[in-house]
């Protein structure tokens, strides 16, 4: 790769974000398509951030990716933002153009891409527990309940954040149960034995921490697993391994970040990324 003056710059903002495997994923797509580019991790903190947006305008960054905690964040700093990304209401696509910040969520359509591939699973008519209530989370429950899933209850450790994010989407999804509780609420283990599908939308697991043996003793043999975290060796998350050994079908959120990766690459660069360069830029 030879950067010069005329190099695209594409980054990444997050906190933590050293985990990230973006950089190697874009940069093989950019390498690939010989695009004059490069794709950078920023770790910038919440009190930073809008200094960051900021810089992406004076410095020219013509691409961003957008992860935890900033997906909600970031939204009043932009100029413009697409409608199903406003309709989430978590942004972790940023499109410059020429100055003007246009936000997108790629998260969603991801999200379900990655469920219906590595798991085979569809949402329609299924009882999901949803661990989180950020921006991922945010993009996770409109795209399942749009999806035509049955019920999803949304446990967080805050339960006044869970409380108002199924309280925002309880109008637009009347066909769908919502329900807010703690994380470690006692009602917790009836919801997880009915439950379908269990996903870690929150950063549990990024340093390794492991949720309380009752969630997969209480979890419904036949639910699957899906959790967004992923690690950058070949070593999975705590939630991935346990779910495992206990017989559940498991994914990480490797499969998610390459759909929603090839979603934002396409929306920088006006073209996809070669089939296959992405998956292989982390293979383990």
């Amino acid at each position: 790769m030879i950067v010069q003056g005329t190099t695209q710059v594409f980054a990444i903002f997050g906190d933590p974000v050293a985990h990230s495997l973006s950089p190697q994923m874009h940069n093989a797509a950019l390498q690939a398509l010989k695009i004059d580019g490069i794709y950078v991790p920023f770790h910038v903190t919440p009190e930073h951030l809008p200094a960051a947006v900021a810089g992406v305008r004076a410095l020219q960054i013509a691409g961003l990716s957008v992860t935890v905690p900033h997906k909600e964040r970031i939204i009043p700093l932009l100029d413009e933002i697409d409608p199903a990304a406003q309709r989430i209401g978590a942004v972790n696509t940023v499109v410059n153009r020429q100055g003007h910040l246009v936000g997108y969520n790629t998260d969603a359509p991801g999200f379900l891409c990655a469920l219906r591939e590595t798991l085979g699973f569809s949402p329609r008519q299924k009882n999901i527990v949803m661990i989180g209530a950020g921006g991922a989370a945010r993009a996770a429950l409109v795209a399942l309940a749009q999806a035509g899933a049955e019920t999803i209850v949304v446990a967080n450790r805050s339960l006044e954040r869970a409380v108002t994010l199924t309280g925002s989407y309880r109008k637009i999804f009347p066909d769908c149960q919502l329900v807010a509780t703690e994380l470690y609420a006692d009602n917790i283990n009836n919801f997880l034995a009915r439950a379908d599908l269990l996903v870690n939308t929150s950063a549990i697991g990024l340093q390794g921490e492991s949720f309380p043996p009752s969630y997969l003793a209480a979890l419904n043999p036949a639910a699957v697993i899906f959790d967004m975290v992923y690690t950058r060796t070949s070593t999975s998350t705590p939630l991935i391994i346990e779910g495992k050994i206990a017989g559940h079908r498991v994914a990480d959120g490797r499969s998610m970040l390459l759909a929603q990766g090839k979603e934002a690459f396409a929306l920088w660069t006006g073209s996809p990324p070669p089939g296959g360069v992405m998956e292989d830029s982390f293979r383990f």
